[in-house]
């Protein structure tokens, strides 16, 4: 069976983990549909979770809010996270913070509760 090259970088190694594709090159990972024709990105936390729109997660580190002098603390969680696969600027979690309202993190700031 001949596996499909990655879509993020177009190595020809990639190779199958269960029932996921892993290119060594670029570390992207994705489900390789039945029909091939719909790419599905894998968004983990800190700790290699795999992530899922509706999980919530918490705080690992104290974060400055752009443009505020307030901070979300370590162990503040955000309830009901949507995952955001395309974000091109890292930030793929788009969730409400109690105190701060609605916000953008990064995966590899927080940990699935």
């Amino acid at each position: 069976m001949s596996l499909p090259n990655c879509p993020k970088c177009h190595s020809e190694y990639t190779y199958a983990d269960g029932d996921l594709l892993i290119c060594p090159e670029c570390s992207h990972e994705w489900k390789e549909s039945e029909s091939n024709a719909e790419e599905v990105t894998i968004i983990k936390d800190s700790n290699g979770n795999i992530l899922s729109d509706g999980d919530t997660v918490t705080v690992i580190k104290d974060l400055k809010i752009k443009g505020s002098s307030s901070v979300v603390k370590v162990g503040t969680k955000a309830k009901n996270i949507r995952l955001l696969p395309d974000a091109s600027d890292g930030h793929d979690i788009d969730c409400k913070v109690d105190g701060f309202g609605a916000m953008k993190l990064k995966s590899e700031f927080v940990k699935k509760a």
